[in-house]
């Protein structure tokens, strides 16, 4: 069975940072693309960023290009978010994915992972 466990949101103020974590089991985690998405309650799941299965292709959502950084680590069979210079518009819940084709595609999009964590929330206050 596969699981994936995401961790690591909390409370931080405008401008700050934080690391998100998804960690695996059961998964081909050398196979499987990653990726992170996240939702509120008025705005249907964004897709965040994506890593490819060898790490050397990622993928950003527009709204958060240049200020998140995705990355994945083979022997932990986990994979990251660094969050810098947070905002308040970036609070939400934040959901990793999985998908056994290794590759990431454009625009990103939650019909393409097949495997979901359980989410965890980020509250950015201004």
């Amino acid at each position: 069975e596969v699981q994936l466990t995401d961790s690591g949101g909390g409370l931080v103020q405008a401008g700050g940072s934080l690391t998100l974590s998804c960690a695996t089991s059961g998964l081909n985690f050398g196979a499987a693309a990653m990726g992170w998405f996240r939702q509120t309650p008025d705005k249907e799941r964004e897709g965040v960023a994506c890593i490819s299965w060898n790490g050397e292709s990622m993928k950003y959502g527009d709204s958060v290009n240049g200020r998140f950084t995705i990355s994945r680590d083979l022997a932990k069979k986990t994979a990251y978010l660094k969050m810098n210079s947070l905002e308040a518009e970036d609070t939400a819940i934040y959901y990793c994915a999985a998908r056994h084709a290794g590759a990431c595609f454009e625009p990103l999009s939650r019909s393409d992972f097949r495997y979901w964590g359980q989410g965890t929330q980020v509250t950015v206050s201004s």
